[in-house]
C-alpha cells in the first residue's frame, strides 16, 4: 500500500502533507507534489492534513481511472528521467536536500485543470 497525490494538488502545493511526513518522502515539483511509494511508510498522516484531498491510498486510485493515470504518473516521477535531467530521480532517501525540484512529469506540465 502507499499513496498517491492526484490532481486537486496540481498549482496548489500547500505544503502541509510535506510538513507532518515522517520520512520526509513527498518530493516538490514544479506544479504538484509527488509521493515516492518506496520511501512512504504508509502512516497516512499526509492524507488527513491536505486541505484539498488530493491525497489518496493506491487502492482507491486502483478504482478510479483518473487517478490511475497519476499513479502511474507519481512513478514515472521517480523512474523515468524528468524533462532536462538525463537521469531518474530514483530513491534519494528524503526529499529535504534535494529542495524543490522545479520540474513536473509531461503528464503534469500539460495538464489542463
Amino acid at each position: 500500500m502507499s499513496y498517491i497525490i492526484g490532481p486537486e494538488c496540481i498549482d496548489e502545493l500547500d505544503r502541509s502533507c510535506i510538513e507532518v511526513c515522517p520520512v520526509d518522502c513527498i518530493y516538490i515539483g514544479d506544479r504538484k507534489s509527488y509521493i515516492n511509494g518506496t520511501e512512504c511508510i504508509d502512516c497516512g498522516a499526509c492524507e488527513v492534513e491536505c486541505p484539498v484531498s488530493a491525497i489518496v491510498v493506491d487502492r482507491v486510485a486502483k478504482k478510479n481511472p483518473l487517478l490511475k493515470e497519476f499513479m502511474q504518473d507519481s512513478i514515472d516521477f521517480f523512474e523515468q528521467p524528468l524533462p532536462g535531467r538525463s537521469d531518474a530521480l530514483g530513491n534519494p532517501g528524503g526529499a529535504g536536500d534535494l529542495g524543490d525540484l522545479g520540474v513536473d512529469t509531461k503528464f503534469v506540465a500539460d495538464y489542463a485543470s
